[in-house]
């Protein structure tokens, strides 16, 4: 997706990780609100050893810990805090304690859509390209993928500015089936990987056009029900910029990049090249500490947050999807 295509399509943030910088918080907090038990003092206490110290001493802590030390130093500072909490996490659970877990797996979707240098008003996007990667939460590794470019019908003819930004070429969407069969193949993918049936799993964007805007406009042209299985996701440009603690100019996928000491991967605005590095991003935050989960939805075609107190759940077993008609 182009950076034309994300300019401001994100709403104001809420919090979804929950930082350990100043209050003896972890990720999820305790039923009832209850910060008494002893884990959560201790986590309180090494917060504040590490905020005191410099940016060569968290590097030298973090190659002790054989963790990794590259990004700037509030990244660094995040990756240490959080080492702790999960350590003693982990420790709490495995006496019966606290424990913290949310997704069996995340999938990664970022459309590539037609686009025109200077899109006129009321331009409506089609989706080109349809990838998926799909992240294992309990590995930290990309484990599979999916792509299949997809054929427009609206503009069947592409923008050479399209072409450029994309690499996606005439003969490739002249050659794609339509929409609806690739939506088709795409939730017998999910199916056949047993996700929200054996599985839990969330969708992940970089951001909420992906959603409310391209998948939207694509299941009214293309006159099926939007799909249930993609109603609720992950805006990782929201995690970010709360789990990092960085304003939201700080949250493109080039910067999150950056910060995180990590270099693109592959060709920008490849829509599978750009999946396989937000999830790069997303493995990242989730060895850092953050427990990636829902923050966004749509609901009647407008775009909502979900509130970090809401209940969190996974994404419904994909389904063919059904007439508008």
């Amino acid at each position: 997706m182009s950076d034309l295509q994300r300019h401001d399509k994100d709403q104001s943030c809420i919090r979804i990780c929950t930082s350990a910088d100043s209050a003896p918080n972890t990720s999820s907090p305790p039923p009832n609100g209850d910060y008494s038990h002893p884990v959560y003092k201790e986590i309180a206490l090494a917060n504040g050893q590490i905020n005191r110290m410099s940016k060569e001493e968290l590097r030298k802590k973090l190659s002790d810990l054989k963790l990794d030390t590259r990004g700037v130093k509030d990244v660094m500072k995040k990756r240490l805090k959080s080492h702790f909490k999960k350590q003693k996490l982990m420790q709490s659970a495995e006496e019966g304690g606290l424990t913290d877990t949310y997704y069996d797996y995340i999938c990664v979707v970022d459309f590539e859509a037609t686009c025109e240098k200077d899109n006129p008003p009321g331009y409506k996007h089609e989706i080109i390209e349809f990838p998926m990667v799909l992240i294992n939460t309990k590995t930290l590794a990309i484990v599979d993928s999916f792509q299949e470019y997809v054929k427009p019908d609206l503009n069947p003819q592409l923008s050479e500015f399209c072409i450029n930004l994309t690499g996606i070429t005439q003969k490739m969407v002249d050659e794609a089936d339509p929409f609806p069969v690739v939506l088709e193949k795409a939730v017998a993918w999910l199916q056949e990987r047993e996700l929200g049936t054996k599985y839990k799993y969330a969708i992940l964007t970089d951001g909420a056009w992906d959603m409310s805007k391209f998948l939207n406009i694509q299941c009214r042209l293309s006159r099926i029900k939007y799909p249930q299985f993609a109603k609720k996701w992950i805006n990782i440009r929201k995690s970010y910029g709360n789990f990092y603690k960085v304003p939201r100019p700080q949250t493109k996928l080039s910067t999150m990049l950056e910060k995180l000491g990590l270099k693109y991967e592959g060709r920008p605005h490849s829509g599978l090249d750009d999946s396989r590095n937000i999830a790069r991003i997303a493995l990242r935050m989730l060895q850092d500490g953050c427990q990636l989960r829902v923050n966004e939805r749509i609901h009647g075609g407008q775009l909502h947050s979900v509130p970090s107190s809401a209940p969190v759940e996974g994404a419904p077993p994909p389904h063919n999807p059904r007439s508008r008609d």
